[in-house]
C-alpha cells in the first residue's frame, strides 16, 4: 500500500508537470505564449501547488514520517484543486483558458484534482487540523483574486470571463467570488474535518 502511494502521488505530480510544460511550449510554438498570463492561471497554479503537495506526501510516505506543516499543505491543495474542479466544471467548461490540448485539459482540470482529493480521503493527515486554521488556506486565492482584479484593471487581461467587469459589470463579478469565496470556506472546514482525530496511530509529526 505504501509503495503504490509513493508511485501513484510521485507519477501524478510528474504528469502535473509535464502538462502544464507541454502546453506551454505548444503555445510558445503557436507564437500565442504571455508567460505571464500564463502563469496567472489560477489552474496552472492550483497544480503546481498539488504537485508539490503530492511529492511531499510521498517524501512523508517513504521516510515514513509525517510533518505538521507538510500536512497542511496537502490540505490546502485538496481545497484548491477542488475548486479548480468545480469552477471550471460549473463557469468554464468550453471556454478558451489556455489549455487547448485536450489531455493537458483532461489532466490539469479533472485527474490531478481527483487524485488529490482521493489521497487526502484514503490517506489522511494525523495531525489535526482545527476549522479556524484551515481558513488560514483562504489567504492565497484571496491575493490571488486582488492581483488578478489589479492586474485586470491595469491590462484589460483577465483569466477568466466571470472575474471580468466587461461580461456582465462588476456587481455580477464581485457576486461570483463572494459565492466561490464562501464555497472555499465551506470547503476549507469539510477538509479539515475529514482528517484523523487526535489520537490516530501514526508516526509522530516533525515540525
Amino acid at each position: 500500500m505504501r509503495v503504490a502511494s509513493i508511485g501513484v502521488r510521485t507519477a501524478t505530480a510528474l504528469l502535473a508537470l509535464i502538462a502544464i510544460v507541454v502546453q506551454l511550449v505548444d503555445l510558445a510554438r503557436r507564437g500565442v505564449l504571455n508567460p505571464v498570463n500564463y502563469v496567472s492561471y489560477f489552474t496552472i497554479q492550483s497544480n503546481l501547488i498539488g504537485a508539490s503537495a503530492l511529492m511531499a506526501g510521498a517524501s512523508m510516505a517513504l521516510r515514513h514520517r509525517t510533518n505538521a506543516r507538510l500536512e497542511r499543505l496537502r490540505g490546502a491543495s485538496v481545497v484548491y484543486l477542488t475548486t479548480t474542479f468545480v469552477v471550471f466544471a460549473l463557469l468554464l467548461s468550453g471556454t478558451d483558458v489556455d489549455t487547448a490540448i485536450p489531455w493537458v485539459d483532461t489532466v490539469l482540470h479533472k485527474i490531478v484534482p481527483i487524485v488529490v482529493a482521493a489521497d487526502w480521503i484514503i490517506d489522511p493527515p494525523a495531525t489535526h487540523i482545527s476549522i479556524v486554521r484551515s481558513l488560514q488556506w483562504l489567504i492565497y486565492p484571496l491575493i490571488w483574486l486582488a492581483y488578478t482584479v489589479l492586474r485586470g484593471r491595469a491590462t484589460g487581461w483577465y483569466p477568466y470571463p466571470f472575474l471580468n467587469p466587461a461580461n456582465g459589470g462588476m456587481a455580477r463579478v464581485t457576486s461570483t467570488i463572494a459565492a466561490i469565496v464562501a464555497f472555499g470556506a465551506i470547503l476549507c472546514a469539510i477538509v479539515a474535518a475529514s482528517g484523523r482525530p487526535r489520537g490516530t496511530h501514526r508516526p509522530a509529526p516533525s515540525s
